[in-house]
């Protein structure tokens, strides 16, 4: 009965999540969450929030998870926005600080999502060739237009951009906003944060989702300069003005104030991740320089569809992108436990030997 539908809704193309398959026994390498579970201070924090309290609205500000983020990152609580996960702050930018009457630039290989922002809010874009390594090159985006964003790391590439990279677009694009999508720095590239007080134009996103292990529970941030931060403000009370529930706030403060274990977790999927990609390397693949908490891999005589396939026979999934092409034989692999990475190693061995 799409009779019904809002003109809009017959253009758009929705964002595709990775898989969550409901089979038991399964080495899930497909989404980039986490492989450790959220703090043990976030879990007493949630138990705590059970009571009579939950008949009552949250705090519309977040204020807890504000003044959390502005101490772990030394900035001042009126330079952070909070929402309901990255996506949900990254939504809030497109309308509030990218749509113009220039296009707006991203990669050619990124985040999904960015075109789907861009038709749901009638944004215009263009879309930037990676370089021949998979890399970003700052000069392609020294050119008119109506805001930049971008993943560092890239994802679905893992790539970092150096912050030296960032700062010299900054210094160059003055007159349009740029969005350093964040959701994987931790895990080995250099956060722009420290960049947000000396340029007016720079919004860095982050997420817990990833190296706080809180998928599940939908927290994101922005970190930007005061006027910024009030835009984001004006759409997000325009549109849900309680993002954050009681369970969220309690879970975030703790998350992010338990620094012992964001330290020790991310260690461990660094470690991971280096012993993974030599032993995929080992085994023919050419993988990617990563900086995010997975790889992407292709190899030299194999199909990247037909792998994916073989290895979900194996009750192993990743993630595969038939699209764009350039992309298509290559599989992005998220970093598990030692465990779950020996077993993908195991099941490639069987699998590639003829």
């Amino acid at each position: 009965m799409s009779k019904f539908w809002s003109a809009i809704v017959h253009e758009l193309t929705p964002y595709v999540p990775g898989e969550q398959p409901k089979i038991t026994n399964l080495v899930k390498l497909n989404t980039n969450e986490n492989p450790y579970g959220p703090s043990p201070k976030v879990l007493a924090a949630l138990q705590a929030e059970v009571g009579d309290t939950l008949r009552l609205y949250p705090d519309p500000t977040s204020d807890r998870v504000l003044q959390a983020v502005a101490k772990f990152y030394d900035v001042p609580a009126t330079h952070v926005f909070v929402g309901n996960g990255s996506d949900e702050v990254l939504a809030h930018a497109f309308n509030a600080l990218l749509k113009h009457d220039a296009p707006i630039l991203f990669p050619d290989i990124t985040y999904s999502f960015y075109p789907v922002y861009c038709g749901l809010y009638g944004i215009a874009y263009e879309t930037v060739p990676l370089g021949t390594e998979f890399e970003i090159n700052v000069d392609d985006y020294l050119r008119p237009n109506g805001g930049i964003i971008f993943p560092n790391p890239n994802a679905p590439t893992g790539r970092g951009l150096p912050l030296s990279e960032i700062e010299r677009l900054l210094k160059a694009n003055t007159e349009s906003v740029v969005v350093v999508d964040e959701a994987y720095v931790d895990f080995g590239a250099e956060s722009a944060v420290g960049l947000v007080k000396h340029y007016p134009n720079l919004l860095v996103t982050h997420t817990l989702s990833k190296a706080r292990s809180l998928a599940g529970l939908r927290v994101g941030y922005a970190i930007g300069q005061p006027h910024l931060v009030e835009a984001l403000n004006r759409v997000k009370d325009s549109f849900n003005s309680y993002p954050l529930d009681r369970f969220a706030i309690s879970g975030a403060v703790a998350a992010i104030e338990d620094k012992a274990y964001f330290e020790e977790t991310r260690r461990k999927v660094v470690a991971t991740r280096e012993v993974l990609t030599a032993e995929l390397e080992a085994l023919g693949f050419a993988v990617l320089p990563s900086a995010a908490n997975f790889i992407f891999a292709r190899h030299a005589e194999w199909c990247g569809a037909e792998l994916a396939a073989r290895l979900r026979e194996h009750s192993i999934i990743v993630r595969h992108f038939s699209k764009p092409a350039r992309i298509s034989e290559f599989l992005r692999i998220t970093i598990g436990t030692d465990a779950q990475s020996q077993a993908l190693v195991q099941a490639l061995k069987e699998i590639l030997t003829p």
